[in-house]
């Protein structure tokens, strides 16, 4: 691992202690000066002109991205977001009242949203699967959750965002292929931190953003689209049933790709800077990545757990690159302000982010580290440092 190099390459790096990589990476130089070079040639020579001119690089975005998650450039679309991607992909299922969606507790609050909105706008049933004591989904509960409800959609977002606990989304796949079952995995912090692979998830849709762990830019992420969507020919709608305004002209729509789920005009500077910052994660290699990073977010749990009062929340038998704690005695505030102080990057998870996760630990907040690869073992140091001498001064 080059730690110096990557944050030579990393601008933030001579300023910022940035442990905040599951809101926001800080993108490497070749991120931001793809995403110039190709806006101040738009300036040049004309927008369609230069998109002309640099097709090839713009298919290799999904070359790329199907390179990183083990699948084909058929299979993938550009989004803006993995929200956007995971809506494009809900709305592309023809749901029917009495359908059944499938999903954990531990889901991502926007898409337990989506789930609720389906309920009561389309007659769709949500059942949430139990959670073992380790805190991953009960595979067991799952499969006889399956077999009675028979699920139209199984959804389940690979790493809440709240916590470092790590779905068994291969074993999830298993049972989804096993009974025919549609299978949506939200990648959203995966994506980026660890090794994918869409072939052994078994997935029909995956989705994430490159702002987190890919240290991509802001408004740009990626959807797959399995094989058996494109053959069902299953393109976003509305709810009721009406073309979306995603949807792409005919041209497209009629293309056997994943293409019919991107919008037709794509802001192209961002879409090669994802693909630069694919590349650089796949130049270093993703299995690099996740060992690191979770060595990282160890170090970072045993560091905080040496500290009186507080607790270390995160569940789950394999852990990522997210770590939580919550502060006995302290207010949020004060620790966002010491922080602050030292210009240390850090974010907080709070009820609204997984309310029943978070009432389950009986707490309103935590504190989230997430390390990346680029990050150092001093850089934590300095974080249970600083929230060692907030400890005592309270």
């Amino acid at each position: 691992m080059n730690t110096q190099k990557w944050r030579k390459e990393t601008l933030g790096c001579e300023v910022y202690t940035h442990l905040n990589n599951a809101g926001a990476s800080m993108p490497p130089h070749i991120v931001t000066d793809t995403i110039c070079r190709y806006i101040q040639q738009e300036a040049v020579r004309g927008g369609y002109e230069i998109h002309e001119m640099m097709q090839s690089e713009i298919d290799g975005f999904y070359r790329s991205t199907a390179q990183l998650l083990n699948g084909k450039a058929r299979n993938i679309a550009f989004v803006n977001s993995a929200t956007d991607g995971f809506g494009r992909a809900i709305n592309s299922i023809p749901f029917e009242k009495g359908d059944v969606i499938l999903t954990s507790n531990e889901d991502y609050y926007s898409n337990q949203m989506t789930y609720l909105v389906l309920k009561e706008r389309a007659g769709v049933e949500l059942v949430r699967v139990s959670s073992v004591k380790t805190g991953e989904i009960d595979l067991e509960a799952m499969e006889k959750a399956i077999q009675l409800h028979r699920p139209k959609l199984v959804s389940i977002s690979h790493i809440p965002t709240n916590s470092g606990l790590v779905q068994p989304v291969e074993a999830i796949g298993d049972l989804c292929k096993k009974h025919d079952i549609l299978y949506l995995v939200d990648a959203c912090q995966s994506a980026g931190q660890m090794v994918l692979d869409v072939q052994k998830m078994k997935c029909d849709f995956l989705m994430s953003a490159y702002r987190k762990w890919m240290r991509g830019p802001r408004g740009a992420g990626f959807l797959f689209v399995s094989d058996k969507i494109l053959d069902l020919k299953y393109t976003p709608t509305t709810l009721d049933g009406s073309a979306a305004s995603w949807t792409a002209p005919n041209k497209y729509e009629l293309v056997d790709s994943a293409l019919r789920f991107q919008f037709w005009e794509l802001n192209y500077g961002v879409l090669l800077g994802a693909k630069a910052a694919t590349d650089y994660a796949l130049n270093i290699g993703l299995d690099h990545i996740e060992n690191r990073v979770q060595e990282l977010a160890s170090y970072t749990r045993k560091q905080l757990s040496s500290l009186p009062n507080i607790t270390v929340q995160d569940n789950g038998i394999k852990k990522c690159g997210i770590v939580t704690a919550s502060f006995q005695g302290i207010p949020q505030s004060n620790i966002k302000s010491a922080l602050n102080q030292h210009h240390i990057n850090c974010s907080f998870a709070t009820k609204g982010h997984a309310v029943i996760d978070m009432n389950k630990k009986g707490i309103d907040w935590a504190l989230r580290i997430s390390p990346h690869y680029y990050n150092t073992e001093g850089e934590i140091d300095k974080v249970v440092s600083v929230l060692s001498n907030l400890i005592v001064s309270e």
